[in-house]
């Protein structure tokens, strides 16, 4: 059984499509019986995601921050909860946990991880590729810089070697389904 990790926001006050999308995402995850690993934290995308694999009948597994038990921001629908000391922690046992990386839309801290995962790819401390769901073009922006990035000559390899494009939820579902 795949365990997907899901790097995303945990903030409440966004356009409701990428919630829609991430229950898209959620439910598909759990009708195929995959695990998702993410934050453990009942805010945002993060617990949208988390609800919907829990009713459709994958399992989750919740890298949870002290900082975030503290808070009282657990989300209950955690079917494991692997406890942390903080972010650097909970984004290294959530790598670790996982076989494929989704990163939906976020802010800082989701740009730390995919940055982490694919900077530690490039230098061979794992395999690991971000697939980036670009829901409504959220990435291009990023995906623009990287690849200016890339032409200067700044990165060694091509960026798709690290972080791979799903412009659609079926490119998406195809690229899990391929790893």
């Amino acid at each position: 059984m795949k365990k997907i990790a899901v790097f995303c926001s945990a903030n409440n006050n966004i356009d409701p499509i990428f919630a829609e999308k991430t229950k898209e995402l959620g439910e598909w995850i759990g009708k195929n019986s995959y695990t998702l690993v993410n934050g453990g934290c009942d805010l945002g995308l993060m617990e949208s995601t988390a609800q919907a694999v829990h009713e459709n009948g994958g399992r989750v597994i919740g890298v949870v921050p002290s900082k975030i038990e503290k808070n009282g921001h657990i989300s209950k629908f955690l079917d494991v909860e692997i406890p942390c000391e903080d972010l650097s922690d909970r984004k290294q046992l959530m790598i670790v946990q996982s076989d494929i990386i989704i990163a939906l839309p976020g802010g800082l801290g989701t740009l730390d991880e995919i940055f982490t995962v694919a900077a530690s790819a490039t230098i061979g401390y794992t395999n690991k590729k971000v697939i980036l769901y670009n829901i409504n073009g959220f990435w291009d922006d990023l995906l623009v810089m990287l690849e200016g990035m890339e032409k200067s000559k700044f990165m060694r390899e091509p960026v798709s070697e690290h972080i791979v494009n799903a412009k659609t939820f079926e490119e998406l579902c195809n690229l899990i389904e391929n790893s």
